[in-house]
């Protein structure tokens, strides 16, 4: 090209040099970083005993139970094996339904708690080190415990039945929606803030004025999130005694009754795959309508 000066050839050379270094350097540490990742996934797969031999002689297993569980449904009188297939619909929908108010009830406390905790714990907005720590480390208590282990601990204090799984999966949800709705907060304009304290604003006013504007949407959209997550959690909780749908499924794999298995996990796909949907939906207009302000 005219008026660049063409570069001498030992400068040349020097230049190609430190590039062919500087990409062999760029090279070698992918190249280790993907050794390193492949020797920690073999020595995870060695302590978990994970053996693929194994796993291929017996998947036979598997797809026949899988086949054991389907239902006889005949071209011949098709709507009458449904109704023999799904001969417990009553019970189980009201089951079901005991499942989806666990899940709603315990994300409704989980996010009034993690809601009002997300602000303590956000660095941008209180001062006190102590204070701030302190509401981080009972964030990482209430999510860092399995749901199911919550609801072990709450049969053996109160009992079997649905309250056991809302207190599990509120307390879980407070530490999993408190982390999500603090990192919200602490990405908030400071401006806003700014000015309402500088106007003698007290804090309580100034989070109600200034900040939950930019984060209610977002919050939203998070709960919805966790609302998905919690009614796949609340089915699980049968399995410990807190009721719903979990506890029947449990009952029907245990006695070997291979139709209601069946019947019982299509019932619970079905529901999960339409609250997705739902969810899903109602979390893009939120965030559209936040990208358009």
């Amino acid at each position: 090209m005219r008026g660049l000066t063409p570069l001498s050839p030992e400068r040349e050379a020097a230049l190609s040099g430190l590039y062919a270094a500087a990409t062999g350097a760029a090279r070698r540490r992918t190249l280790a970083g993907f050794a390193l990742v492949a020797a920690l996934a073999l020595v995870a797969g060695l302590v978990a005993e994970v053996r693929p031999l194994v796993f291929a002689e017996n998947i036979g297993k598997f797809t026949a139970y899988i086949q054991q569980i389907l239902p006889p449904i005949s071209l011949e009188h098709p709507l009458e094996d449904v109704r023999s297939w799904y001969w417990g619909l009553p019970k189980w929908l009201g089951l079901l339904g005991e499942t989806l108010l666990m899940a709603y009830l315990g994300t409704l406390l989980g996010g009034l708690a993690g809601f009002a905790l997300s602000f303590v714990a956000a660095a941008n907005l209180v001062r006190s080190r102590l204070l701030r720590v302190g509401a981080k480390r009972l964030l990482e208590l209430c999510r860092t415990v399995p749901e199911v282990v919550f609801a072990l601990i709450f049969v053996i204090a109160f009992g079997l039945g649905p309250m056991v799984g809302v207190l599990a999966i509120a307390i879980h949800t407070t530490g999993a929606l408190g982390k999500l709705f603090s990192e919200v907060v602490e990405n908030i304009d400071m401006r806003p803030v700014e000015g309402l304290s500088a106007s003698g604003a007290t804090w309580v006013q100034t989070v109600r004025f200034a900040v939950l504007p930019q984060v209610l949407s977002n919050f939203a959209s998070y709960a919805l999130l966790r609302f998905e997550i919690n009614v796949r959690g609340a089915g699980v909780m049968g399995f410990v005694g807190a009721g719903g749908i979990g506890q029947e499924f449990l009952v029907a794999i245990r006695n070997f009754y291979y139709a209601d298995v069946s019947a019982i996990l299509v019932l619970i796909i079905l529901t999960v795959f339409c609250i997705d949907l739902a969810t899903e939906r109602v979390r893009h207009r939120l965030i559209g309508a936040e990208q358009a302000r």
